[in-house]
């Protein structure tokens, strides 16, 4: 009998020793408690105010140590996201790894013409399709930014009804402010059926992002307050671009990033202690040569996994970024970009891994980054699986059977273990050179062209139920009325 063993079952990953993390958390808090953050809003400033936070006139507000840490300790540690069905099937915590796509970009290549264009409802309603019928990637975020809408003030009622009627998979929702997250909420409540269903099985969490470096917008905590009133996920998350709105040193990054996420938490705990909060950071580097925010650097999956390493040591849910890439198209730049972003964030244990489909540094969303990506995953997750040591895997006796100079093809092992122990891919070409040439000599691009257009040709989501629709509609239509009258 072996005693005082150690067993791996999947590969062991992380950027920073345990001293590391906290050295990262003690800065965040020094900088929260002696530089502080600019709140742009009454009643985030007057929360404050009645605590023992330290509030100028210039709005900047300085919060105790004890606060965060109170915070973080009271927020919960699980978030889970149901899909439309009602099937609970995306849980954030620690180690648990969800693959989505990003939101908002402004152009896509139109597949017919193959000219950039503007995003628009159908675009969305066709990322969202892809998505659906992809079986590794687990939430939606809308990918494009609809622009054929009456007003860029409502656009995203247009754009989330265009995300529920294409999949029925989790969603992460962007909002132009308060208002525009209200008519969300009520056109989710459409399918939910009711505010506590809503609390108990969230459909969506709702993308807010301050303004690096230390300051937060009306409209962010507008919507950040709204979230923790109705108990709706928030995702809090910076997005600095080191050596511009954050230092250029990585941990200098990471410590302002903390800083940033945690005042929101701070705030939405005073608000009403124990909403759903996820941290994060789109923590990325400015290009010193372009000047370009970068999606494809290895410091931006260096740095996401570091602060991954702190979401686990807070016990927070932690929103992390991978799947996207600078190239402008999708060719071998994006595979590399891609393949090193998702195999880095999904050993880092990060809750929601987002941006899949990000072409153009964040400019384009591409539906064939995403056929691209799902195959990509799929080896990042048979690679997260480990290795099974045990004495069937050892087959130590299989081998004496078999003998030298036999073959294992023909033994039952073999049959019982090659499903499970081999990946098997979807669009990478492991034909000889013959067959290769006889088939087209098809490259990876080819695979991906031709898997897009058979599920844009053929798949079909899972229907609106009946009268909610048109209920979406009317609430759209409302919205787009009350622009109108505003703009007058």
């Amino acid at each position: 009998m072996q005693v005082n063993q150690v067993h791996y079952s999947t590969p062991q990953f992380s950027v920073l020793s345990q001293d590391e993390r906290e050295m990262i958390f003690k800065g965040a808090l020094e900088v929260m408690e002696r530089v502080g953050g600019r709140f742009f809003n009454e009643e985030a400033l007057e929360l404050f105010r009645n605590s023992d936070a330290q509030v100028t006139e210039d709005n900047l507000v300085k919060i105790p140590s004890w606060m965060t840490i109170q915070a973080i300790n009271d927020a919960p540690n699980t978030i889970t996201l149901c899909s439309r069905d009602g099937e609970r099937n995306v849980h954030l915590g620690k180690n648990q790894v969800y693959f989505g796509t990003g939101s908002d970009c402004p152009f896509i290549y139109d597949r017919n013409s193959g000219e950039r264009r503007r995003y628009t409802c159908e675009d969305v309603y066709n990322a969202a399709r892809v998505v659906d019928s992809l079986p590794n990637l687990d939430f939606f975020m809308s990918l494009g930014l609809a622009s054929d809408v009456p007003h860029d003030e409502t656009y995203d009622r247009h754009q989330f009804f265009s995300m529920v009627r294409g999949t029925k998979k989790p969603l992460v929702v962007t909002a132009v402010d308060k208002e525009g997250l209200h008519d969300l909420y009520q056109m989710e409540l459409l399918l939910t059926g009711s505010e506590d269903e809503f609390r108990l099985n969230p459909r969506f969490a709702v993308y807010i992002e301050p303004s690096s470096p230390l300051a937060h917008s009306n409209e962010c905590l507008e919507k950040l307050l709204f979230c923790a009133e109705n108990s709706i996920p928030a995702i809090y998350t910076p997005c600095p671009s080191a050596g511009a709105t954050a230092p250029a040193s990585i941990a200098g990054m990471l410590i302002q990033t903390l800083a940033e996420s945690l005042q929101g938490l701070v705030l939405s705990h005073l608000k009403k202690p124990g909403m759903p909060f996820i941290m994060g950071g789109v923590v990325t580097i400015m290009d010193m040569k372009t000047s370009n925010y970068c999606y494809g650097a290895p410091e931006m999956s260096l740095a996401s996994a570091a602060l991954t390493d702190v979401s686990k040591y807070l016990d927070l849910p932690m929103f992390s970024t991978a799947g996207c890439s600078d190239a402008r198209v999708l060719d071998e730049q994006a595979a590399i970009e891609a393949q090193i972003s998702i195999e880095t964030a999904f050993l880092s244990g990060a809750s929601l891994v987002h941006d899949i489909g990000y072409l153009d540094s964040g400019l384009n969303g591409s539906l064939e980054m995403l056929v691209l990506c799902n195959e990509i995953i799929g080896m990042v997750k048979h690679l997260g699986k480990g290795i099974t040591v045990d004495e069937d895997h050892l087959a130590a006796d299989l081998i004496d059977q078999v003998g030298p100079g036999g073959n294992f093809l023909t033994t039952s092992h073999t049959f019982d273990h090659y499903k499970n122990e081999f990946f098997f891919p979807k669009l990478l070409d492991r034909h000889n050179v013959e067959t290769w040439a006889a088939q087209g000599k098809n490259t990876i691009v080819d695979h991906v062209n031709k898997s897009l257009d058979q599920i844009l040709s053929t798949y079909e989501p899972e229907p609106l139920p009946d009268g909610v629709e048109k209920k979406m509609k009317e609430i759209i239509e409302k919205a787009d009325k009350k622009m109108e009258q505003k703009k007058g």
